[in-house]
């Protein structure tokens, strides 16, 4: 896995924000259902600034306060008193984001770490709840091999090849953004549809 961090350290920032953006596509179903189950939260508040970051991404000179977006999206957070499996997730989805919008505004040279890391721990949390594994060991090669690690390793690593690759054009971006919109599912295999 070094390998691959230190992959995603070498890319100049823009390609490292058009991976985050990639990731929080995919986390973002799971903030929607957060918001649909626990009748809180503004998915579509979540997505129009995500829409912003594909913009200033697109487009390198759109002028978007994304200090103002910072403070709009902490005002989407869960509550944090709540401490279900769903605030937990959806929390995941605006930290993602707040880690993007921070490389926006300036260094933050561990944001993309730090997304990679979320998502693929959020997807090993819910293998942790579904599996129920007591034994450690037992735990973490089921985590290791289970099909929603192996879906979020891939997609991780297909993402990477492709901000990578060539120039990081409009075309480019927007098969980014559909690989990490996956239809809409999300790096737990859920859908808020």
């Amino acid at each position: 896995m070094s390998g691959f961090f230190q992959r995603l350290q070498g890319l100049e920032p823009r390609r490292q924000q058009a991976f985050m953006a990639a990731l929080c596509e995919r986390l973002l179903p799971n903030y929607a259902l957060y918001a649909q189950t626990a009748g809180q939260g503004n998915p579509a508040g979540l997505r129009a600034i995500l829409d912003l970051v594909w913009e200033r991404l697109a487009i390198a000179g759109a002028k978007i306060d994304f200090e103002r977006q910072a403070e709009k999206l902490a005002e989407l957070a869960p509550p944090e008193g709540d401490d279900s499996f769903g605030a937990r997730r959806a929390t995941e989805a605006v930290a993602a984001l707040s880690a993007l919008l921070d490389t926006l505004q300036g260094e933050a040279p561990e944001a993309v770490l730090e997304v990679s890391r979320a998502s693929r721990g959020g997807v090993r949390a819910f293998i942790e709840l579904t599996e129920g594994e007591e034994d450690g060991e037992r735990l973490a090669a089921l985590v290791r091999e289970h099909p929603l690690m192996e879906d979020e390793n891939d997609f991780q690593d297909a993402a990477l090849e492709a901000v990578e690759e060539g120039v990081l054009g409009r075309d480019a971006l927007k098969a980014l953004r559909r690989l990490g919109h996956n239809e809409g599912v999300s790096n737990l295999g859920l859908s808020a549809d």
